[in-house]
Order: structure tokens, then sequence, then C-alpha cells
């Protein structure tokens, strides 16, 4: 059985993870700094953005599997984690700003609500609901 949703996230995130990577790096070099954040915000803020979407996206993506698996993913699944891939470069955008922003602040909502959107789904399959 191919993965077809689940290896297309998959790549996704590892695309955005590299983002999210290559943005640390630019501070690093620019300030010359190899380890820690040498009290740089804007470095600090991008190291919270990229482990906060190592945080968020592996149990995502275990979800979006399991589901796929049981045959009840559909399109809806993959639009689902297209969304959430969305938000999670919004995110990213918004943890450079210093203030509340709606990148940051719609990033994380939508993540959220897709987390707890596809977990609702999964107990919904494991008890044969759907």
């Amino acid at each position: 059985m191919i993965l077809q949703t689940t290896l297309s996230l998959a790549a996704a995130a590892v695309f955005i993870n590299l983002w999210l990577f290559v943005r640390i790096v630019r501070v690093r070099m620019a300030e010359r700094l190899i380890h820690g954040d040498g009290g740089n915000a804007l470095l600090l803020q991008r190291m919270r953005a990229q482990s906060n979407f190592i945080e968020h996206t592996p149990l995502f993506l275990i979800l979006v599997a399991v589901i796929e698996m049981t045959g009840k993913g559909h399109s809806w699944l993959a639009i689902v984690g297209s969304v959430f891939m969305l938000a999670r470069v919004a995110h990213g955008f918004g943890m450079d700003r210093t203030s509340a922003n709606p990148y940051r602040a719609v990033g994380m909502v939508v993540t959220l609500l897709s987390e707890i959107g596809l977990a609702v789904v999964a107990v919904l399959i494991a008890l044969q609901v759907m």
C-alpha cells in the first residue's frame, strides 16, 4: 500500500524544515555565532520556530499515515495536511516579529485545530463510528 498523502506531506515537511534551518543559518553566519543564540533575539525566535515545527509535525504525520492506512482518508486528508503545512510556514514568518501578529496566531490556531481534528477522526475510526 502506497500512502501517497503521507509521502507528499512528509516530503513537504522536510522542505519546510530545511527552509526553517536555512533561516537560522543565515542569522548565525551574519552574526558569526556557532553555538547557542548569543543573545540575538531574531536567532532565538527562528530557533523556536523550527523547534515548534519539529514538536508538532511528527505526531501530525503519524495521524495522517494511520488514517490513510485505514482507507478513510480520501481527498479531505490531503487538504487538511496541506492547510497544516501552510500554517506551519505562516507560523515561521510570524516568529520573526517581536509583537503579536496574525501569521503566528493563525499558524498556531490552524495547527492546533488540524491536530485536534485528526485526533478526533482517529478515535472515531478506532471506535468504528466512521
